[in-house]
């Protein structure tokens, strides 16, 4: 078998990410276009895809690309926290209050803030940003004062904000506030000769940071990188990458650098049946035959609906 070297292909740069794909330019031009306007965006796209990237470069090229652009996680904060993050707070607002604190709401005045998984929002935050959008004011935690903001929201999901509305896990007036152009981000598997270009675009980043030098790949090695469905998209694909760059020597990458799943293989610590694994086939059992209603999955795995979210994230559900 012969190996492949760099097909040394030209991708168009937008904010950071980079793609060969017409699906992925037409979907940034789109992009561009929603950028001139002040409409509240909803990026949908799978995890890893680039959603924080689109939110940047929409920003970028919106009339506030000189303001401030802040982001923030909803998935990976408390609510407390997440509060405090949004809002800010006044000392002595709760414990552990020792200071003052201006929240990103403030700080964001004039500029774009990007809520990353905003269908993990608790419902009494929502109430808050619903009324940012509606009247561009908010009160900080322990506080009566009442302060002006003028922010554009970008936010972003990898769920369905109506699902999560059904199940009321989510405010429909703010469903209809933050999703006033739904954008629907392309996975990476559908963004055609981007798996390929972005290989040597990484191996590039990698060769010019490490002492290992990479100009090949081989036949089979290529094609497990090509046939690979990528559920981590460009995330995971760097995260190979890198992998196969420190793991193997010489200028070539060799199917025996890739990571067990490329190889079709499972890796050591999934090879045999966990705990874990059963767990997640009930909850996945339970979804099924409640149709994904949660509160009723909840009872009959008798947990609260705090717990159940808690062991799908965990299990990756």
């Amino acid at each position: 078998m012969s190996d492949r070297l760099n097909p040394n292909l030209e991708p168009m740069v937008f904010s950071g990410l980079y793609t060969v794909s017409k699906k992925m330019i037409s979907f940034m031009e789109k992009a561009a276009r929603v950028a001139r306007t002040n409409a509240s965006i909803l990026v949908r796209g799978e995890s890893g895809s680039g959603k924080e990237l689109v939110a940047r470069f929409i920003h970028e090229q919106s009339k506030r690309e000189n303001k401030t652009f802040s982001a923030i996680n909803c998935a990976a904060l408390s609510r407390e926290l997440m509060a405090s993050e949004l809002f800010g707070h006044r000392k002595g607002a709760f414990t552990g209050a020792s200071h003052d604190r201006t929240g990103l709401l403030q700080l964001t005045d004039g500029g774009t803030l990007f809520l990353d998984e905003i269908a993990e929002m608790p419902l009494d935050i929502q109430a808050g940003l619903l009324r940012v959008l509606q009247d561009q004011c908010f009160t900080p935690l322990g506080s009566s004062e009442v302060i002006h903001t003028d922010i554009r929201l970008i936010s972003a999901t990898h769920e369905s904000i109506r699902r999560r509305v059904s199940e009321g896990e989510f405010r429909e007036d703010l469903m209809y506030r933050v999703r006033v152009v739904p954008l629907y981000l392309p996975p990476l598997i559908e963004r055609d000769r981007d798996i390929e270009m972005l290989c040597w675009h990484f191996i590039d980043e990698f060769n010019s940071e490490n002492d290992r030098r990479v100009h090949r790949i081989s036949e089979d090695a290529y094609d497990a990188l090509l046939q690979y469905r990528w559920p981590g998209n460009v995330r995971e694909l760097r995260n190979v990458i890198e992998y196969a760059h420190a793991i193997g020597e010489g200028n070539k990458i060799e199917i025996a650098d890739l990571p067990p799943e490329l190889r079709g293989e499972a890796p050591p610590d999934e090879r045999e049946e966990t705990v874990e694994v059963l767990e997640r086939e009930r909850i996945l059992e339970q979804l099924r035959m409640h149709n994904g209603h949660k509160q009723k999955v909840a009872d009959a795995l008798g947990i609260s609906r705090a717990t159940l979210w808690r062991k799908m994230k965990t299990l990756g559900i």
